[in-house]
């Protein structure tokens, strides 16, 4: 498949890189200073021609900056203007897929929970993650397969913890979300919970649809 990737040089598309490039799928990368994902006839020529689009562009801040609206503007700027301006030149190019990651901190955090889990009363800085997740189903309505893979807390290279985060309720291994967005590309249109196998957050849809489930440090 041929694929765009934004966010390529980030955590998650350093993860992804040799495993689509291994995988046979041609990318592009295009940085920051390469492509203005607010700018919509920039962002409909980049999508000519291509099959699949990952959406991984974010700006996410350190935890303790959590209760400050301001740090994370362009984090929420990303992943609601950036994925409308996306989505609807996907549509209009006919992408076969589009894949949006967001994260497990949507849902409650007092008991065991799935996708079918109503996700309400979410911080302020998470609304945007919802908003980009409404973006892969519209695509999805429109023909195409959207797939939203909502990832545990990230440990391992290049992100902020070495090791998973005791009881969490809910880690995955970089390598492991760089697996599950290469299994993306051949997933039913749907959100699906990527996270360690047996954590509060139930995987068992994306474990039955992509065959396998993040188990430890990735592969």
């Amino acid at each position: 498949m041929r694929l765009l990737i934004t966010g390529g040089t980030g955590v998650l598309g350093r993860a992804l890189r040799p495993l689509a490039g291994a995988a046979g799928h041609d990318f592009a990368t295009p940085a920051h200073e390469e492509l203005d994902l607010f700018d919509p006839s920039a962002v409909a020529d980049a999508v000519r021609d291509v099959d699949g689009v990952l959406h991984l562009a974010t700006r996410i801040r350190s935890l303790e900056q959590i209760s400050d609206p301001d740090a994370w503007r362009e984090n929420d700027l990303l992943r609601a203007d950036a994925s409308r301006i996306l989505v609807d030149a996907a549509i209009a190019a006919g992408v076969e897929v589009y894949v949006q990651p967001t994260v497990t901190f949507v849902y409650p955090s007092d008991r065991p929970v799935s996708e079918d889990t109503p996700v309400r009363d979410v911080l302020p800085i998470l609304r945007s993650a919802l908003s980009a997740e409404q973006q892969a189903e519209r695509f999805a309505r429109a023909g195409g397969r959207g797939v939203v893979l909502r990832l545990g807390l990230l440990d391992g290279p290049g992100t902020w913890y070495d090791e998973p985060m005791g009881d969490f309720g809910a880690t995955l291994h970089v390598f492991d979300a760089g697996r599950a967005l290469l299994s993306a590309l051949s997933l039913p249109s749907g959100i699906y919970n990527v996270c360690r196998d047996g954590e509060r957050v139930s995987t068992e849809r994306f474990t039955r649809a992509a065959g396998w489930h993040p188990a430890g440090v990735g592969s």
